[in-house]
C-alpha cells in the first residue's frame, strides 16, 4: 500500500457506534457512568520520531515500508493527526488490583484511533499508549516513557513469533517531551524521554470492561457490552450466549496460560482489567523472563512483598479472574451453577495442554500418564536446586542422545553457578537423565526427529530482561539498533541464527540486580 492511499485505508468505528458514549468531552479525571468510553484527542507532540516499525505488523495492515516511511504515517502513529473518519476514545473499564476491587479504572494513557481492516479480513484495532491524558488518568499524566515503550514494543512482537496468542505493536515513536517519572516510587522522580507505542489488537476489551457495569448495577450496559463481544469476536455462540462466551473465553485464558508456562514468560500485574476477553495477553507492564528456573520470582516491585503474581501462581491467578468475570456476568445468566460448570473447562483445558506441553518440550510424542508427571515434577525441583537457565537448558537436553553413556557437560551451559554442581547434585542430575533416556527409548524416536520437535517448542531466543535494558539503554542515547536489532532476532526465536549467538547467553553476573534487569515497577 502506498503512500497516497494512507487517507483511503479502510477504517471503521463499530465500538463507538454501537456502543454508548460519554457526553462529557473533557479531559478532566472523574467517574463516568453509562458509558462504554469517552471521546478524547492524543497531545500533538513537539518532536515525533520514528524509532521502529514492526514489518509483519505493517503487512498485516497492508502498509509497506513507503508507507511507513513516511511523515504522514509519523504523524498518525505519534497523535499528532487522524485520518479521516477517526473518532478516537478510552474505554471505560474496571478490576481487581493484587486481589482488591479498584472501582473504575479505565484507559489511563491509552487512546484508540479506530479499526482497520487488515488483509486477513479481519478488523483490528489501533490503540496509542502514552499519547496523552483521558478522563481515566486520574492524577497520572496519561504518557509513557522510552524505557517501557521499548520493552512493550519488543514483547507484543516477541511473544506473537514464540507462538503465544498476544497482542501486537506496529511502532514506537519518541515525542520530543520529557516526562516526569519516579521509577521506584521512592521520591526519586526524573524526566525521561517520552515514546508512544502503536498497539494492535483484534480487541482491547478486557474482563474490567464487563465487571465495571456490573459492580454498578448497571445491567442495560453490562448486556450492550456482552453482546457486542458476541456479536462480533464469538459470533459462532449465538445472541444471548453468555454461559457459552465464558466457557470459551476459560478455555482460551487456561492456553494463554500454558503458552506463558512453556517459554518461562511472567506477566507481573495479573489484575483483572489486564485480561482480555479474547484470552491474548494484553498490557506489557512489569513483565520479565525467567533466566534461572524459580517458580517464586515476580518482575514486579509492587509485587515483591507477597509474590502474588509469581511464575509458579500464575495458573492459579487466572482461575480468580475467571471467577471475577463469572461474577460479573451473573446477573446476564441469573443463575450460578452453568457459570461454575463453565468456570471447570479451565483446570481441564490448563491440566490437559500442560501435559502435553511439557511432553513436547522433553521430547515425547504425547503424555504418558503418572511416570511422566513425576518426571516433569522431579525436573523442576532440580531446575530450582541451583540456578539453572530455562530456555538454554532445554535447548540443550534436545542434543543429549537417547542411548549412550551420560554427559552433564552441555547441561552445564545452563548453569549460573556450576561450580555448585557437587557430586551429589550431579548424580541427581544423572538419575533423572537416565529415567528420561528410558522414557525416549520407549517412543522408539530417532534422535534428529525428537530434537526438532523439542527445538520447535523450546525457544533459543526470548526478551531476556538485560537485552530490552540495553536496547532501552542505547535508544535514550538516540541509537534505535539494538531495537532494530533484537525485533528481528526475536521474529525467529526457535531458529539458530548463529550470527546472534550473543543473544542467547546467560544474564550477565552485572544484571543480576540492575534495575530494569531484575526487578521493575508499574512506572511508565
Amino acid at each position: 500500500m502506498s503512500t497516497r492511499e494512507l487517507a483511503e485505508l479502510p477504517l471503521d468505528d463499530r465500538f463507538v457506534r454501537e456502543l454508548p458514549a460519554d457526553p462529557d468531552t473533557s479531559l478532566r479525571p472523574r467517574q463516568v457512568m453509562g458509558a462504554a468510553y469517552s471521546f478524547v484527542t492524543p497531545r500533538v507532540p513537539s518532536n515525533p520520531k520514528l524509532v521502529a516499525v514492526s514489518p509483519d505488523v505493517a503487512q498485516l495492515l497492508g502498509l509497506d515500508e513507503q508507507a511507513t516511511s513516511s511523515r504522514r504515517f509519523l504523524e498518525l502513529m505519534s497523535g499528532a493527526a487522524q485520518l479521516p473518519g477517526m473518532r478516537p476514545y478510552a474505554m471505560n473499564y474496571g478490576g481487581h488490583q493484587f486481589g482488591n476491587w479498584a472501582g473504575q479504572l479505565g484507559d489511563g494513557r491509552a487512546i484508540n484511533l479506530g479499526e482497520l481492516r487488515a488483509t486477513d479480513g479481519e478488523l483490528w484495532t489501533l490503540q496509542l499508549k502514552g499519547a496523552g491524558p483521558t478522563p481515566y488518568s486520574r492524577r497520572a499524566d496519561g504518557f509513557a516513557v522510552l524505557r517501557s515503550s521499548v520493552r512493550e514494543f519488543l514483547c507484543s512482537e516477541a511473544m506473537h513469533h514464540l507462538g503465544v496468542p498476544t497482542t501486537r505493536a506496529l511502532s514506537l515513536v519518541t515525542t520530543g517531551d520529557d516526562v516526569l517519572r519516579d521509577m521506584f516510587y521512592d521520591g526519586r522522580a526524573a524526566l525521561e524521554p517520552g515514546a508512544i507505542v502503536c498497539r494492535v489488537a483484534r480487541s482491547f476489551v478486557r474482563f474490567g470492561n464487563l465487571q465495571l457495569p456490573s459492580a454498578r448495577g448497571d445491567e442495560p450496559l453490562l448486556r450492550q457490552l456482552a453482546d457486542f463481544v458476541l456479536r462480533h469476536h464469538y459470533p459462532e455462540l449465538g445472541e444471548g450466549a453468555y454461559v457459552e462466551l465464558f466457557r470459551e473465553v476459560s478455555r482460551r485464558t487456561a492456553r494463554m496460560i500454558v503458552g506463558w508456562m512453556r517459554v518461562g514468560f511472567v506477566h507481573g500485574v495479573m489484575n483483572t482489567d489486564n485480561l482480555s476477553i479474547l484470552g491474548e495477553t494484553i498490557d506489557y507492564g512489569p513483565y520479565g523472563w525467567l533466566d534461572d528456573f524459580d517458580r517464586a520470582w515476580t518482575p514486579n516491585t509492587t509485587d515483591a512483598a507477597t509474590r502474588r503474581y509469581r511464575f509458579g501462581a500464575q495458573p492459579e491467578v487466572a482461575f480468580w479472574n475467571l471467577a471475577q468475570l463469572a461474577n460479573a456476568l451473573l446477573p446476564l445468566v441469573g443463575d450460578a451453577e452453568p457459570l461454575q460448570a463453565a468456570m471447570d473447562v479451565y483446570p481441564e483445558v490448563f491440566h490437559a495442554e500442560w501435559r502435553a506441553m511439557m511432553a513436547s518440550k522433553l521430547g515425547f510424542e504425547s503424555f504418558g500418564g503418572e511416570a511422566d508427571q513425576a518426571l516433569f515434577d522431579d525436573l523442576e525441583t532440580l531446575l530450582e536446586a541451583e540456578e539453572t537457565d530455562m530456555t538454554i537448558f532445554y535447548r540443550r537436553l534436545a542434543t543429549l542422545p537417547s542411548a549412550g553413556p551420560l554427559d552433564l557437560t552441555p547441561l552445564l551451559d545452563a548453569a549460573y553457578r556450576p561450580e555448585r554442581w557437587n557430586d551429589e547434585h550431579k548424580a541427581r542430575w544423572n538419575a533423572w537423565l537416565e529415567r528420561w533416556c528410558q522414557r525416549l527409548v520407549a517412543d522408539a524416536r530417532p534422535d534428529a526427529e525428537r530434537r526438532a520437535t523439542m527445538d520447535a517448542v523450546n525457544p533459543k531466543y526470548v526478551l531476556r530482561n538485560y537485552l530490552a535494558q540495553l536496547a532501552i539503554d542505547r535508544a535514550t542515547e538516540g541509537d534505535a539498533s539494538l531495537v532494530t536489532e533484537l525485533l528481528d532476532v526475536l521474529r525467529h526465536p526457535y531458529g539458530e541464527q548463529p550470527e546472534y549467538e550473543h543473544h542467547a547467553a546467560l544474564r550477565p553476573d552485572w544484571a543480576r540486580t540492575r534495575a530494569g534487569c531484575s526487578m521493575l515497577s508499574c512506572s511508565s
